[in-house]
C-alpha cells in the first residue's frame, strides 16, 4: 500500500480514500460537506446510542470525536435513547419522539436490483442539510415497524381497459402486505377529482370492497390526487409519537390534465408527509412518454421505485416487487445537526460505503414549524 493511501485509511470516513479516489468516485459539490462530516461519521455517532449509567461516573470520549451539544428550541437539552444493553441492530424499535427528530426509512440493492438486508450502521454515511447527524438514536435492519399504506389508483376514462388488471393486483397486495395486528390502509380511486372508497382500516374484507368499488370514467387530476392523499391521510401518522412506515402505491398512466395542484406540490407534500411513494404505470406501449416521466419523478424524490411493466399481466408483478421491498428496509432515526423548527426543506444524502450497493431514500423533508 502507498504511504498515501495508508494515511488516508488512518482517519474515518470519508477520508479514508486517496484525494484520487474521491475525486472519482464523488461528485465536486460533495466533497466539501463529507470533509466536515469526517469526524462525526457514523461509526463515531454510533458510540452516543451506547447506555447510559447515570450512577456511575464514566470516562469522557476524546474532545475531538464529541460532536457539540445541540439544544432544542426551547432551549432544553434532547433526550437520549438508551438502547438498554442492546446493540443498535438488536434493539427494540421504541422510541420518545421529539420536534426533532427523523425517522428515515430506506432501501438497498445491488447492481442486480437485488435487496440487500444484512449490512450496519456503520457501512453508511449520511449528511442531513449537507451536515453529520448529531446524534443516532436508533438503526433497524429489516425494520418491522408497522405500515401505513394507500392504494391509489388512476380510474380515469384513459386507462379503462387496464382498469380490472389493477384491481385484481391491488386486492392480491393488500392481502400479502397487511398485517391486521398493525397495519392500516385506504383505498382511493381518481378521475377528475379523488374519490375515497375505503379509509384507514386493517380488515382485509373492507378494503377488497373499497377496491372493487371503484368505477372508471372521467379526466385525470393526477397531480391533485397525490396531494389530497398525503394532506388528508399521510400526513396525520407524522404527528404520532411511534414512528410508522407510509407509502403509497400510486398507478397511472401519469398523465394529468384537470389537476390545480403542480407536479412540485404533489411531491412537496408526500416529502411533508414523509411518504414513500412506489409508481406502477399502466402504459404498456414500447416507448416511454411524458407520463412515465411523471411517475419517475415522484418515485425518485420520496425514495419509491417505479414501475413500468412490458404486458399489463405483469403489473401483479410489481405488486409483488413492492411487497418484498417493504419487508426489505432499514430504519434510522436521527437528531439533525443545527436544526431549526422553520418549515425549510433540508436535503438527505445517505449512501453506501460499499459503492457496489445503491441507497435509496427521500430526497429530504421539511423541517415542521
Amino acid at each position: 500500500m502507498a504511504k498515501a493511501d495508508f494515511i488516508w485509511w488512518a482517519f474515518p470516513w470519508p477520508c479514508r480514500m486517496t484525494a484520487a479516489t474521491m475525486k472519482t468516485v464523488f461528485p465536486t459539490k460533495f466533497l466539501l460537506p463529507c470533509a466536515l462530516a469526517a469526524a462525526f461519521s457514523f461509526t463515531n455517532v454510533l458510540a452516543q446510542t451506547a447506555p447510559a449509567a447515570p450512577a456511575a461516573p464514566q470516562t469522557p470520549p476524546p474532545a475531538q470525536t464529541q460532536p457539540a451539544q445541540q439544544t432544542q428550541p426551547n432551549g432544553q437539552a434532547p433526550a437520549v435513547q438508551s438502547t438498554n444493553g442492546q446493540t443498535p441492530d438488536d434493539k427494540q424499535y421504541t422510541i420518545t419522539t421529539s420536534a426533532n427528530e427523523v425517522d428515515l426509512v430506506f432501501t438497498v440493492t445491488d447492481k442486480h436490483g437485488r435487496f440487500i438486508k444484512d449490512l450496519k450502521q456503520s457501512d453508511f454515511a449520511l449528511l442531513d442539510d449537507q451536515k453529520a447527524p448529531a446524534q443516532v438514536f436508533s438503526f433497524t435492519q429489516q425494520t418491522n415497524l408497522p405500515l401505513r399504506v394507500g392504494i391509489v389508483i388512476d380510474t380515469s376514462t384513459s386507462i379503462r381497459q387496464r382498469f380490472q388488471f389493477e384491481q385484481q393486483a391491488a386486492a392480491e397486495f393488500l392481502f400479502k402486505i397487511v398485517r391486521p395486528q398493525s397495519d392500516k390502509a385506504f383505498v382511493m380511486g381518481f378521475d377528475v377529482t379523488p374519490d375515497y372508497k375505503q379509509d384507514w382500516t386493517n380488515n382485509l374484507d373492507l378494503l377488497n370492497g373499497g377496491i372493487n368499488a371503484l368505477r372508471s370514467g372521467g379526466g385525470t387530476a393526477l397531480f391533485d390526487a397525490v396531494y389530497s392523499a398525503c394532506r388528508d391521510k399521510l400526513l396525520d401518522f407524522s404527528r404520532e409519537r411511534e414512528p410508522v412506515r407510509r407509502a403509497m402505491v400510486l398507478v397511472s398512466d401519469g398523465d394529468d390534465n384537470q389537476s390545480h395542484a403542480y407536479l412540485d406540490d404533489a411531491i412537496k407534500e408526500c416529502q411533508r408527509a414523509q411518504t414513500i411513494v412506489y409508481t406502477i404505470s399502466t402504459n404498456v406501449s414500447p416507448s416511454r412518454d411524458r407520463g412515465d416521466d411523471t411517475l419517475q419523478k415522484i418515485a425518485e424524490a420520496t425514495g419509491g421505485r417505479a414501475f413500468f411493466p412490458k404486458r399489463l399481466e405483469d403489473i401483479s408483478l410489481n405488486f409483488q416487487d413492492i411487497e418484498d421491498e417493504l419487508r426489505s428496509q432499514y430504519a434510522l432515526v436521527y437528531k439533525p445537526a443545527d436544526f431549526t423548527p422553520n418549515g425549510a426543506f433540508r436535503t438527505i444524502y445517505l449512501f453506501c460505503l460499499d459503492r457496489r450497493f445503491t441507497v435509496r431514500a427521500s430526497k429530504g423533508y421539511f423541517a415542521t414549524k
